[in-house]
Parts: structure tokens; sequence; C-alpha cells
């Protein structure tokens, strides 16, 4: 009698608590804000950590950038032709070295030129390009949407002046942040280098070296898990930048043929910014339009034709080509990521927020997957879907 019981309790615990999804995923939440509020009271323990975070992540990231575009160089050699890594790394290294100084003294005095005339003019370029807008909408069929044009014109107005104020006063009270940024810039220079150096030249031992510090039995699913964050990682930064250096070439070539003013300032700037993904060019588009406005409507037109085509040949060939989906996000996804990510980080959540949720999602799934395995929560989930599969395959 007292077995009965004591079995029967057990039954009803196994069933409420122990092996009911829903009480396990709730006791996970419960565990996982636990884990959060114990870090957020040590979080002055933990400062110095942030801190040293914070220096060497500028360096690191370059340098891992840098390793994605030539690992693949250097792998190649060395599997196909026996090439020495050392050897393909120093070429490299001096290949980009004679590519920046090209860039330095060619194109950077160009990009730079434009810069400062298109800082220096804009005032009267946004002051033309308004006249012209407001001429427009003089025209008779306009009448009853020119108050709110004009209305939406004077606050797009008011809020692009407001801003470029704020950021000068900012700027203007922040000189010890700005001395900081440029160390920070100096330090990331000095320092990235070397390791890209050490990264490329020990990269097949990176994750054996890793993968050691697991348990014997989680080594094999541990390697495979850094191999699949690696794989990741590699395809949207490879990705990325090449998508973003045809798009700078392809607008420096269609503004270029158009006659349109500071051409290879803007098509360098549509570069930077096509790696926001599906805001980043129309973002860059905006002072490009402005221009075109400026100096006549014909070349508006032209702007759009090259604008249109350069969305074309990036969406149909470029992007598919270089991308394909290989990062497996829905675009729901992906700009719900953004603005989220932007929310919270800014332009850092915007640039990181994508390859930070596709490292967490592999991490994620490989814990599900090995909590679905060892749990008791989903064995009778499997054994029902297997028993009517084995059903379904008996009637057929």
């Amino acid at each position: 009698m007292d077995y009965e019981k004591k079995y029967k309790k057990s039954t009803i615990m196994q069933k409420w608590f122990s092996n009911n999804r829903f009480s396990v995923a709730l006791l996970n939440i419960l565990l996982f804000f636990l884990v959060i509020w114990m870090f957020n009271k040590i979080s002055f323990i933990l400062n110095p950590a942030k801190v040293f975070v914070s220096a060497i992540l500028p360096p690191l990231l370059l340098a891992l950038i840098q390793f994605y575009i030539m690992n693949p160089l250097v792998d190649f050699l060395e599997r196909k032709f026996k090439v020495p890594r050392i050897a393909t790394i120093i070429g490299l290294f001096a290949l980009v070295t004679v590519l920046l100084i090209w860039i330095v003294n060619t194109l950077l005095p160009i990009v730079q030129g434009q810069i400062d005339s298109l800082i220096k003019h804009w005032p009267s370029i946004w002051k033309d390009a308004t006249m012209v807008v407001q001429n427009t909408l003089n025209d008779p069929h306009l009448n009853s949407v020119r108050n709110d044009l004009n209305d939406a014109l004077t606050r797009v107005q008011n809020m692009i002046f407001k801003s470029g104020r704020n950021t000068i006063d900012t700027a203007m009270n922040n000189i010890s942040s700005a001395i900081s940024i440029v160390t920070i810039i100096f330090m990331t220079v000095l320092t990235a280098p070397f390791i890209l150096f050490f990264m490329l030249k020990d990269a097949h031992h990176l994750r054996p070296y890793i993968t050691q510090f697991a348990p014997y039995r989680w080594q094999k699913s541990f390697s495979q898990l850094l191999y699949d964050i690696n794989t990741a990682l590699a395809s949207y930064i490879r990705g990325q930048i090449t998508v973003a250096f045809w798009v700078g070439v392809m607008f420096a070539i269609g503004y270029s043929m158009v006659g349109l003013e500071y051409g290879i300032a803007l098509a360098v700037l549509s570069a930077f910014l096509n790696l926001i993904p599906y805001f980043g060019t129309f973002i860059a588009f905006v002072p490009a339009i402005v221009i075109a406005i400026m100096m006549s409507m014909p070349m508006v037109i032209k702007v759009l034709i090259v604008f249109v085509i350069e969305q074309t040949i990036e969406s149909r060939i470029i992007s598919p080509l270089v991308m394909g989906n290989k990062m497996a996000m829905h675009p729901v996804t992906t700009i719900l990521l953004l603005i989220g990510s932007s929310a919270v980080w800014g332009l850092w959540g915007v640039i990181f927020g994508i390859p930070i949720y596709a490292i967490l999602k592999i991490i994620t799934m490989r814990v599900y997957n090995y909590y679905r395995k060892v749990s008791q929560v989903f064995e009778e989930d499997e054994s029902t879907s297997l028993s009517s599969f084995n059903q379904q395959k008996v009637k057929k």
C-alpha cells in the first residue's frame, strides 16, 4: 500500500514537473534570469573584464575580417600547389601593402577632395534642392497636397540641421572621447597585422586546440559546433564584403558615366553602407538624389536609372552567386533583427547583429537537439511519432 502511494506520488511528480515540458521550460527561464540577476549584482567585479574585452576587441575583429578574406587563398595554395603558408602570407601582406599605398596616393585624395567639397557646399546644395522641390510644388495640379509636402520638407530640413548641430556640440564637448577613439584606431592598425599573421599561420591548429578543453565525450560535437560557427561567419563576412565592393564599383562607374558630382565619394559611401542589409544602399541613395535634384531633372532620371540597374545586377546576379541562402534567415527575421539590434546597440548592433544571431542560433539548436536526445520529456512524443510512422508503413 505504501509502495502504491509512493509510486502514485512519484508518477504525479513526474507528470507535472520532471516530465512536463511547460514546467521544465518555466524552470529554465527562471534559472536564466536568476543568472542574469546574479551577474548584475556582481557587475563591479566584471568591469575590469569588460574594459579588457573592449580594448582587444577592435584589433581582433579587424584581424578576423581579414582572416576570412585571405585564408581561402592560403588554404588553396597549400592544398593544391604545396606552397608553404608562411610564403603565401608574406606575399599577401606585401600585396595588401602595395594596395594600401596605391589607395592612399591615388584614390584617397580624390575621395577626400570630394568629401571636403561636399561638406563645404552641402548647405547650398540642400537649399537649391529645396527650391527645386518648392518650384515643382507650385504646379497647380499639386494644390491639394502642397501644404502637406511643404510641412514634411520643413520637418526634414529642421531634423537634418538639428542632428548636425547636436553632433558638432557632442564632438566639441567630448574631446577626451575623440582622443580615446584616435588611440583605439592607432592601436588597432598597429596590432591587427600581428594578430592576423598568427591567425593565418596557425589556422588549422586553432579548432583542435579549443576542442581539447571540452569533456572527452563532447569533443566531437563541440568540434562540429565550432566548424558550423566558423562556416557561418566566413560565409557572411566574405559575402557582405564582396557584395559591398561590387556595389561601390557599380555606383562609381554609373555615377561617372552620367556625370553626377561627387560620384566617387557617393560610391564609397554606398559600399560602406551596403554592409547594412536591405537599408544601407537606400540610405546612401538619399544624398545622391538630393545632388541630382540640385543639378537638373534629367540628372535625377539618370541617377534613378543607375540605381535601378545596380539593384537589378546586385539582387539577380551578385548576391545570389556570392551570398546564396547560407545564413538561412527569412527577410522578415532579418529586418526585425536589424530594428531591434539598432535600438539596443546602435550602429554596432546593425553591423554585428546578424552574425551574432547566426552564432546564437547554431548554439541554441545544438543545445536543444542534445536536450531532446537526453531528456525524458520528448520520449513519449518520439515513440508516438515512431509508432504512427510504423503503422503508416504497414498500411502501405
